[in-house]
């Protein structure tokens, strides 16, 4: 089981109304991606943080991780919701399993 944890940094324009509407939009959109297991979005807490918004999902395998980000409707998420509001971004994948070697994720 992967998780994959994306951190986002948002353009000077865009309000808190508007990072509302994205989390929305991210979880409408990549639960239509049937390889998503799960999505979890949230916004900082503390305005310290470097990165005030996030994305996390969970698919079976790093296979399923390129399918999914290959599929329409992450492809419309990365163009409507990402693209016009994202400055900076850093994402990553964890294995979940215990005791599973992470080449065979």
């Amino acid at each position: 089981m992967i998780a994959y944890l994306s951190l986002y940094q948002l353009k000077p324009e865009v309000t808190e109304e508007a990072l509302e509407n994205m989390m929305f939009r991210t979880r409408v959109q990549l639960l239509r991606v049937p390889e998503v297991l799960a999505v979890k979005t949230g916004k900082r807490v503390n305005p310290n943080d470097r990165f005030p918004w996030f994305v996390y999902l969970e698919v079976e395998s790093m296979d399923k991780l390129a399918i999914c980000q290959d599929d329409p409707h992450y492809i419309k998420f990365r163009e409507e919701v990402l693209k016009p509001n994202i400055a900076d971004q850093e994402s990553t994948a964890f294995e979940m399993e215990p005791r599973k070697d992470v080449k065979y994720s």
